[in-house]
């Protein structure tokens, strides 16, 4: 089906704006990239954790009017003229967060994560202050400490982690921790551990040596708002999402906190770490919030989780061993190094047969941070296209041939025959 362009009268593909007349007179090479982009997702698997399917009337949100809108402030508070209906968006956005999530307070103009991240501690701490966050090597974020990061240069984090036997978060170490460093903020959350925070234990840690309690919820937010997961909102200070990865939303960060705090968090936004908001992903955000309040998207969510677990069991079978035994989300952590090889090689050989996921380092990890021993895989956007759990135990099998020496080529057909087969709309 095709619409007429509105800069040209010329028509374009629903739903592929790359595709118009315009752009491809404008420049035809970014045209052909971006043509070209497409052609790869339809052919290839996607199983990076971090990555999703936007759905088309988010798309259509982010291509709409306000992407141009320069809305620098808060709405009924602009530096600018003429924000009516961009400060009417954005408080439609916020509303809606903050139902989705039971929130007092919530601020959509985070273009990250880990900006979003960024504006918490600015929000909550110092230069120099004390933050106990899980350590990198056990499925921490960057913005947990490493050096490379603002973060790690910043603030003074200890690294609390898993058992090594269940590989389960040690609240042990978590509490000894905590009144040992007494840290002005503790961090529950990671970006690879693949069960739920206890966020009340979290909060009694906090609450004993009076610390700031940040939930980062940025990989599984999207469980959260379908009643899936459990929601840190009731016991976190402040909690740090993204718009984008399970809620399929635009790229974009998302700020909720306790209406004590509310004034706090936005001028850490803004004036403080941004400068005037994307309006049209303020808007994107709208919707994607309201599509995650559906039925719809909570059965979708349910998917996600139980396509994770059909994977993380075929792995099993295949002999690499799951963290933690399982999966309560829709990630899957699993360990490579019994089959003989690295999670770096195994990426490669997945990424040569069209089967994209991500290399990890495991905790208590005897192989080098850059190869790590382990793959990190995700449900959501093979789920988006249609994929169940039939098709994610038949990709755990795929994998295993690739790691057992098998020459991509045979296996890069069949990968190539399954996506295109959820290869349609969305």
């Amino acid at each position: 089906m095709t619409v007429t362009d509105a800069a040209t009268g010329s028509t374009a593909t629903r739903g592929r704006p790359w595709a118009s007349e315009a752009l491809h007179r404008a420049d035809p090479q970014i045209a052909d990239l971006l043509a070209a982009e497409a052609e790869r997702r339809a052919e290839t698997i996607q199983l990076l954790a971090g990555e999703n399917l936007t759905t088309p009337a988010v798309l259509a949100a982010l291509a709409g009017p306000l992407i141009d809108k320069y809305a620098e402030g808060y709405p009924g508070r602009r530096h600018h003229t003429g924000c009516a209906l961009a400060d009417a968006a954005e408080l439609l956005a916020i509303d809606r967060a903050r139902e989705l999530f039971a929130a007092p307070h919530a601020n959509v103009q985070p273009r990250s994560a880990t900006s979003a991240m960024l504006a918490a501690y600015a929000a909550l701490l110092r230069p120099g202050d004390g933050v106990l966050a899980m350590s990198l090597e056990h499925g921490g974020h960057l913005s947990c400490g490493s050096r490379a990061n603002f973060s790690g240069r910043w603030f003074e984090f200890t690294g609390y982690g898993v058992r090594e036997g269940d590989g389960l978060i040690d609240l042990d170490q978590v509490r000894d921790l905590a009144r040992l460093h007494r840290p002005k903020a503790i961090v529950a959350g990671s970006i690879s551990h693949p069960r739920h925070p206890d966020w009340a234990a979290f909060r009694e840690i906090a609450d004993e040596v009076d610390a700031y309690l940040i939930a980062s919820v940025a990989q599984t937010a999207g469980l959260v708002a379908a009643g899936l997961a459990p929601s840190p909102v009731p016991y976190a200070d402040v909690t740090v999402a993204a718009t984008h990865k399970l809620l399929r939303g635009p790229r974009g960060g998302l700020l909720l906190s306790t209406a004590e705090l509310a004034e706090r968090i936005d001028r850490a936004v803004f004036p403080f770490s941004q400068g005037g908001a994307a309006m049209n992903e303020v808007a994107g955000k709208a919707v994607a919030l309201a599509e995650a309040a559906t039925p719809a998207y909570r059965a979708y969510a349910q998917r996600t989780v139980d396509g994770a677990r059909a994977l993380a069991a075929g792995l099993a079978e295949a002999g690499m061993r799951p963290l933690t035994g399982g999966t309560d989300t829709h990630l899957v952590t699993a360990d490579v190094s019994t089959l003989g090889v690295t999670g770096l090689e195994a990426e490669r050989r997945c990424a040569a047969a069209g089967l994209l996921l991500g290399k990890c380092a495991l905790p208590y990890d005897p192989a080098p941070p850059a190869e790590g021993s382990g793959i990190r895989l995700g449900t959501g956007t093979v789920t988006s296209q249609g994929m169940g759990e039939a098709e994610l135990a038949g990709i755990a099998g795929l994998i295993a041939r690739l790691l057992a020496g098998e020459a991509p080529g045979p296996v890069a057909e069949r990968v190539r025959e399954l996506a295109l087969a959820f290869a349609g709309p969305r």
